[in-house]
């Protein structure tokens, strides 16, 4: 669901695919990233330990499968914590091993006439874009 208030953020092409981009929303950080030509937003903090998501690895996950059989999926549609590997979902937020107790928040992001667009719940005031990009 798309949020009431709408934040151009910067153009498509200063975000290419496998780039991140950290921006500051109101004092909270938020993580930008393009995966292969989708746009996702997430809340930088771990909710484990507070440790930036930014430098997680964006990956797939092993599915359930029959004993010895290892079935690799949602390519790129993961991303894990870089100090413990808690593995959260980009679209949802939700980690894998507690989907019901556990999350990040999520920000939808849009692409409209070639700019990259966060929508928020509520009106900002502060925004700043974090000299900051890094690759996937």
């Amino acid at each position: 669901m798309k949020g009431k208030y709408v934040l151009e953020l910067f153009h498509m092409d200063e975000l290419k695919v496998g780039q991140r981009q950290l921006i500051e929303v109101d004092g909270v950080e938020i993580a930008v990233l393009n995966v292969d030509g989708a746009y996702y937003a997430i809340w930088n903090k771990c909710p484990h330990q507070g440790v930036p998501m930014i430098y997680g690895s964006v990956m797939g996950t092993q599915l359930p499968s029959e004993p010895y059989q290892y079935n690799y999926g949602r390519h790129n549609e993961i991303i894990s914590c870089p100090l413990h590997g808690w593995e959260f979902d980009l679209k949802t937020g939700k980690t894998l091993f507690n989907p019901e107790k556990v999350s990040i928040k999520t920000y939808p992001v849009t692409e409209e006439n070639g700019s990259i667009l966060l929508h928020l719940d509520k009106q900002h005031s502060n925004y700043i874009r974090k000299n900051f990009v890094c690759n996937l």
